[in-house]
């Protein structure tokens, strides 16, 4: 379930995407280079060649390679470790990461009666902490699942959250009479969530640590 709170009746949402948006790098593929360390991150990309080059030449599917980069790092890990280390990442990195003029636009919506979300491709768990740090409402993005030891599993619940898959989220999470008033983004997977929103923009970010 997405970590999100509901807006109250009639509310208006303002939907973020993060990596490239928001950040100045991917925050996924930076959360599992930062918790695995130089050595197994560099074993563990040599690992995932064959998952990259299936990318590249046959599926051209991101949920995959995700998945097998999840299954690689993070199976079996314990809910509660992985939610204490997105929460350390975040602390330590999120000067690091956010654009400041992305940060300023989002902190502005604040003062409006809006529903303040993050909608991303990462996993929920990495980007829930920024989220709070921020002070936005939540974040809607890829669902990691776990086993009956509450450990990750290396599976998604659903579908990689990019692309169409957004506004389904966003529709699922908020209703199908939703009204997304604004939504920023930097990439293709963003064109249908930018297409949904009465006030789009893309790419308007541009500044760094």
């Amino acid at each position: 379930m997405a970590q999100v709170r509901s807006p109250q009746s009639g509310r208006a949402i303002v939907a973020f995407d993060f990596d490239g948006t928001m950040t100045i790098e991917d925050s996924f593929s930076a959360f599992l280079k930062w918790r695995a360390g130089p050595l197994r991150w560099w074993t563990g990309l040599l690992r995932l060649i064959p998952a990259g080059l299936a990318y590249v030449f046959i599926h051209r599917d991101r949920g995959r390679i995700k998945i097998d980069a999840v299954k690689h790092f993070l199976q079996g890990i314990p809910r509660t470790q992985l939610e204490a280390d997105a929460k350390r990442f975040a602390e330590e990195n999120l000067a690091r990461l956010m654009r400041p003029d992305a940060v300023k636009a989002f902190k502005a919506w604040q003062g409006q009666d809006v529903g303040l979300y993050i909608v991303t491709a990462s996993p929920e768990v990495v980007v829930a902490p920024f989220a709070k740090a921020l002070g936005g409402h939540g974040v809607i993005g890829t669902i990691l699942t776990y086993d009956a030891e509450d450990r990750v599993t290396g599976e998604f619940e659903g579908l990689n959250s990019r692309g169409p898959e957004k506004v389904v989220r966003l529709k699922t999470a908020f209703g199908p009479d939703m009204r997304l008033l604004a939504a920023y983004g930097d990439t293709s997977g963003d064109t249908e969530m930018l297409a949904m929103a009465e006030q789009p923009h893309f790419r308007v970010f541009t500044g760094r640590p």
